[in-house]
């Protein structure tokens, strides 16, 4: 896929939580043609302590309005710099990076569930909305560490049935992913997931003892984006690849997880 290097117009910045705001951009011309789990670079201007530019996973694109969403999360000086941009300022992006998740062209009876935890919800939301627009009924199972901590719940809402988790107890079901009833209660045929690396773990682990195909999109720090750093390494069933650029969606059959 032809990657391009763009100017794109911040839209809208809305505060969703302390630590995570969603940023709606768009461009005179069409957005190129992006998948689900996907990623954009993006330059972070004006922060003289930001030299590299941010990896970001493509949240949603919008293609009547011709906006692309990022869900960003505040934990350095570069997203904090990336949190404070404003309508009507212009941010330069690399896009589309890596390679998305398997999306089936036809429905079928199959069951899908989509599991993200923290920023790693990101990419559940477009990947929903593909999944929906082809004829699936995808489900989605949200963690993160309290209700304020649960990120986008009524545009998930659109695409399918929700289910959450907080470590409190605050909203949904008290504890873990893996630990949440749906996932006794239901035979699913594929999971998909992005998150911390031992939430993807766990619900890897889960897959493989019953069964199920599954897809991690993994958040390995990159820098470049198109494999010149080597900052991303990981290590496969076929030697060390590059996240960037082979991911950063991989089928866990691929990986060399202890699951």
């Amino acid at each position: 896929m032809k990657k391009y290097l763009m100017d794109l117009k911040v839209v809208e910045n809305i505060r969703l939580h302390p630590k995570y705001c969603l940023l709606k951009l768009t461009s005179d011309k069409t957005l190129p043609e992006m998948v689900p789990g996907q990623f954009v670079q993006v330059r972070v201007d004006g922060s003289s302590q930001t030299f590299l530019r941010r990896p970001i996973s493509v949240n949603y694109v919008d293609r009547k309005a011709n906006e692309l969403w990022l869900l960003i999360q505040m934990i350095g000086e570069g997203t904090r710099r990336l949190s404070e941009y404003v309508p009507g300022e212009t941010m330069n992006l690399m896009l589309p990076l890596g390679n998305g998740f398997s999306v089936p062209q036809t429905a079928t009876s199959i069951n899908l569930l989509l599991v993200g935890g923290g920023v790693g919800t990101a990419p559940m939301l477009y990947l929903g909305e593909v999944l929906k627009e082809i004829g699936f009924e995808p489900e989605f199972l949200l963690g993160a560490r309290a209700k304020e901590d649960v990120m986008q719940l009524d545009e998930f809402e659109k695409f399918g049935k929700v289910y959450v988790t907080t470590e409190d107890g605050s909203m949904g079901e008290k504890g873990f992913v893996t630990n949440h009833s749906i996932l006794r209660e239901k035979k699913f045929d594929k999971i998909y997931t992005c998150g911390p690396k031992p939430m993807m773990v766990a619900v890897a682990k889960y897959a493989r003892s019953s069964g199920t195909e599954c897809e991690v999109s993994l958040e390995n720090m990159m820098a470049c984006g198109i494999g010149a750093c080597l900052c991303c390494i990981e290590n496969t069933v076929k030697g060390n690849v590059c996240v960037c650029t082979e991911g950063p969606v991989f089928n866990i059959n691929q990986l060399t997880w202890q699951i």
